[in-house]
């Protein structure tokens, strides 16, 4: 395997849920460190390389480091635990999945729990909800749930790792949006193996608590101040069954990188991104949004003083399922095209849209 394989599958299989991003932020920083020139964290745990930190003119790129996940709700007399919800975990994927429970000193296997077949009701069955998903952690008491060092609180993540399908496809839990921090980890490796001088500061953002409403990118944009963002996250393929292409577009993974028209994204930044995929012959997509692209486009066009910023989306099957799952070749041509767009950038591009 080579170095960006090896990380990948550790980086994607190192738990990050919102909240409590710390473990999987070191892993994507020890393996930026070599490629830039300084880093930083702050308060809530998004980190940041840095290329070029003295320059005025700072670029972002940019994506969440965060997953979706569960916390310890309510632990009852004989030792179920209940769930809330952390991000937009899926209560219907819930029943029989394996799950580990972050405590303080360890982390604790369990499962969640439902009746068996032969038991449940003729006719009509209840459908999972929040209100009846459960886990079991093999003991029959609070008291004995407690001594594991489980409490209300304690974060919960499925165990499901990184898997390959068909040679083509990576499939697992949380590459929404961890396959972005993948991405841009990897434009700064391939920025700095080919010794690209770039006329501007180059910030490699790997945000916080996008999954519950863009806080960290929010927060770091009000710190870094850019001039441009480069945004990059997961959309919705819409090829398989139960997908409607009439409200969700027709966007395929394995044809692409995926560019948003809409409000937030600026116009004349999508149109250089365009020009940049199209000097290279990178094939993409594209989709519109409404209103908002519900993605940390959103946080940093409308920061400051607002920010000329851009969507590059990366298709997703399965989106909040631990089965995710997304074209190797479409990782790669998302990455050449953040390189190329940052190779032809020129800072005294002039954004305004009325002169």
């Amino acid at each position: 395997m080579s170095k960006s394989e090896i990380f990948i599958y550790k980086y994607l299989n190192t738990a990050s849920p919102t909240g409590f991003e710390a473990s999987g932020q070191q892993v994507w920083l020890d393996y930026i460190k070599p490629f830039v020139d300084t880093h930083f964290t702050d308060n809530y745990g998004t980190a940041v390389g840095v290329i070029n930190p003295d320059a005025e003119f700072k670029v972002v790129i940019e994506a969440h480091a965060d997953e979706i996940s569960w916390f310890v709700n309510y632990i009852t007399p004989e030792g179920y635990i209940y769930v809330r919800r952390n991000g937009g975990s899926d209560h219907m994927i819930a029943p029989s999945m394996r799950v580990n429970i972050h405590t303080d000193e360890k982390v604790i296997p369990g499962v969640f729990g439902w009746p068996a077949i032969h038991v449940r009701k003729d006719g009509k069955e209840d459908a999972p909800t929040l209100d009846n998903i459960f886990i079991d952690v093999g003991a029959r008491t609070k008291e004995e749930v407690e001594k594991m060092g489980i409490h209300v609180g304690c974060v919960i993540t499925f165990q499901d790792e990184l898997t390959e399908l068909n040679d083509k496809f990576y499939s697992g839990r949380a590459l929404d949006n961890r396959v972005g921090g993948f991405m841009i980890a990897e434009v700064a490796r391939l920025l700095h193996e080919s010794k690209v001088k770039l006329p501007f500061g180059l910030y490699i953002v790997n945000a916080v608590q996008e999954e519950i409403g863009l806080r960290g990118a929010g927060m770091i944009a009000a710190r870094i101040k850019p001039q441009v963002a480069i945004i990059t996250d997961v959309c919705h393929d819409t090829t398989a069954p139960m997908y409607n292409k009439i409200t969700s577009g027709d966007l395929v993974a394995g044809k692409g990188p995926v560019l948003t028209y809409g409000a937030s994204v600026h116009k004349k930044l999508l149109d250089l991104i365009i020009d940049s995929a199209k000097k290279r012959e990178i094939n993409f997509q594209r989709s519109a949004a409404s209103r908002a692209t519900g993605t940390d486009t959103d946080a940093f066009a409308y920061s400051n003083e607002g920010v000329p910023s851009a969507l590059i989306s990366l298709p997703l099957k399965y989106m909040h399922t631990t089965v995710e799952t997304a074209s190797k070749e479409d990782i790669q041509q998302v990455i050449q095209l953040i390189k190329g767009f940052l190779e032809d950038f020129d800072p005294k591009f002039d954004f305004r849209y009325v002169v």
